[in-house]
C-alpha cells in the first residue's frame, strides 16, 4: 500500500462498492481526507437524488456533481460517430466513451483540491480500470492511483453489504438487485444474473430502457435527422445541442424499441463476457450519419472511413482516448466529414430503423448515370475497355499458365 496519502478523490456513483470504498480508504489509508467526484453524464436522476448526502454519510469530507452532460455527447460521443465506431461489429461503446470525460473532470477536480490521488471503483477483472487509470496516466501521472478492488478482500455483495452494516452506513443496495448496470445518456448496459450463461436466454429483467420490440407501436414512425459534418444538429427541423439532440431521439428510441443488443464481447483483459446494451436515440443517429455518407462518400472513401472505425472502435474500447493514435484517426474522421451535409428521414417500427429518404447538396448520386431507363450521359461500350484494364492481371495469368 502506498503511505503518506493525506487526500484521495474518488469516482464516486453512490452505489454498492463506492459506497464501501470510502470508509475502506480512510481506514487503511491513514484516514486520509476522501472526496467524492460524481459525474452526471446523464444516468437516471434517481441515481442524483441524495448522492451527496450518501457520500457524507459514507464518511466523504465534500462532494462534487459535475455536470458533463453536453461535453460528454459533443466531445467525445459525436467525434467517435463521425469514425463509423463499432466495437466487434455490433457495441456503440457506451461505457468506453463515458470513461475518459469522467476520469478527465475527475483529474481537474483533484489538482484544483491539492490531491496527492485518485480512486475509483472498477474490478480486476473489467476494462474500466485500464480506462481510468491510462486517462489519468496521460494527464496527470505525478497522481497516485488507489484501486481497492485490486487490494481488498471484499469478493461479494454478501461481503460488501456486511461491511457497510457494521459500520453503520446506510446504502439502498441489496442482495436481490443481482444485475450490474451503467448508465449514461448514451445507453445503458446489463451484466450478470441469468445473462451469465450465454445458453439463457436474456428476459425481461434484463432490459431497463427500451420497450419489447414485438410490444411497440403497431404503427411505424418517421423522424427527420440533419446532419452537418458529420454530426447531427437538428431533428424534425429544429435546432438542437447535440446532447438534447440525443436525448429527442431517445424518447422516440425507446418507444420503439429501438437500439437493443445481446452480445458476447472480447474484453481487453482477456476473457468474454456477456451483456445486453440499450442504446436508442444513438442507433437512429448512427442509421441517419450512415445514410448520408452513402449519398457522398465515393467508394475509396467509404472504405477508408470504414477501416478509421473499425481501428477506432479498439482504441476507444480500450481506453487510449488521449493518445496521438486517437488524435489521428479523429483529424481523418473529421476531413472526410466536411462534405457529409443532409437530412435523412428514418422510419422507426417494432425495433428497426430504416432510411427511406435522404438527400444532400453534395451528393454524388446522379439520376442520370443510374437510371434503368434511356439515357443520354452514358456510353455502355465504354465498359468493353474497363473491363479488359480491369481484368489484364487474370488474362496475363491465364495465357502464361498455357505457355
Amino acid at each position: 500500500m502506498t503511505k503518506g496519502i493525506k487526500k484521495i478523490v474518488l469516482a464516486y456513483s453512490g452505489g454498492l462498492d463506492t459506497s464501501a470504498i470510502i470508509p475502506w480508504l480512510k481506514e487503511h489509508y491513514d484516514n486520509c481526507e476522501v472526496v467524492a467526484f460524481v459525474a452526471d453524464v446523464g444516468q437516471s436522476r434517481e441515481d442524483l437524488e441524495g448522492v451527496e448526502q450518501k457520500a457524507l454519510a459514507s464518511g466523504a469530507s465534500e462532494c462534487y456533481v459535475v455536470d458533463l452532460r453536453e461535453e460528454f455527447i459533443k466531445d467525445y460521443v459525436y467525434p467517435v460517430l463521425k469514425t463509423g465506431a463499432l466495437y466487434e461489429g455490433s457495441y456503440l461503446l457506451g461505457t468506453s466513451m463515458a470513461r475518459p470525460v469522467i476520469a478527465k473532470a475527475q483529474v481537474e477536480l483533484a489538482l484544483k483540491l491539492g490531491a496527492d490521488a485518485l480512486a475509483h471503483g472498477a474490478t480486476g477483472k473489467g476494462n474500466d480500470q485500464v480506462r481510468f487509470e491510462s486517462t489519468y496516466t496521460a494527464l496527470a501521472p505525478q497522481l497516485k492511483v488507489v484501486a481497492p478492488w485490486r487490494e481488498w478482500d471484499l469478493r461479494s455483495r454478501e461481503a460488501l453489504l456486511d461491511y457497510l452494516k457494521v459500520r453503520h452506513i446506510p446504502t439502498t443496495a441489496t442482495l436481490e438487485k443481482i444485475y450490474s448496470r451503467d448508465e449514461n445518456a448514451w445507453h445503458i448496459s446489463t451484466e450478470g444474473g441469468v445473462l451469465e450463461s450465454p445458453w439463457n436466454a436474456s428476459n425481461e429483467d434484463c432490459w431497463a430502457w427500451t420497450v419489447d420490440p414485438k410490444k411497440a407501436p403497431d404503427t411505424p414512425e418517421q423522424v427527420s435527422v440533419t446532419v452537418k459534418a458529420g454530426e447531427v444538429v437538428a431533428i424534425n427541423g429544429k435546432a438542437q445541442s447535440p446532447y438534447e439532440c440525443l436525448a429527442t431521439l431517445n424518447t422516440l428510441g425507446v418507444k420503439h424499441g429501438i437500439g437493443r443488443i445481446d452480445i458476447v464481447e472480447n474484453r481487453l483483459v482477456g476473457m468474454k463476457s456477456r451483456g445486453c446494451y440499450e442504446t436508442p436515440g444513438g442507433t437512429i443517429m448512427m442509421a441517419a450519419l450512415r445514410g448520408v455518407e452513402q449519398l457522398v462518400l465515393d467508394r475509396d472513401a467509404f472504405k477508408w472511413r470504414q477501416q478509421l472505425g473499425l481501428e477506432m472502435s479498439y482504441v476507444v474500447y480500450d481506453g487510449r482516448w488521449f493518445t496521438p493514435i486517437r488524435a489521428s484517426l479523429q483529424a481523418a474522421a473529421d476531413s472526410l466529414a466536411t462534405e457529409v451535409n443532409g437530412e435523412v428521414v428514418l422510419e422507426l417500427y417494432k425495433g428497426h430503423v430504416n432510411a427511406i429518404q435522404k438527400k444532400s447538396d453534395n451528393s454524388l448520386y446522379s439520376e442520370e448515370f443510374a437510371t434503368f431507363g434511356e439515357d443520354e450521359v452514358y456510353d455502355h461500350s465504354h465498359a468493353e475497355g474497363f473491363i479488359r484494364l480491369y481484368s489484364l492481371p487474370s488474362r496475363i495469368r491465364a495465357l502464361s499458365k498455357k505457355k
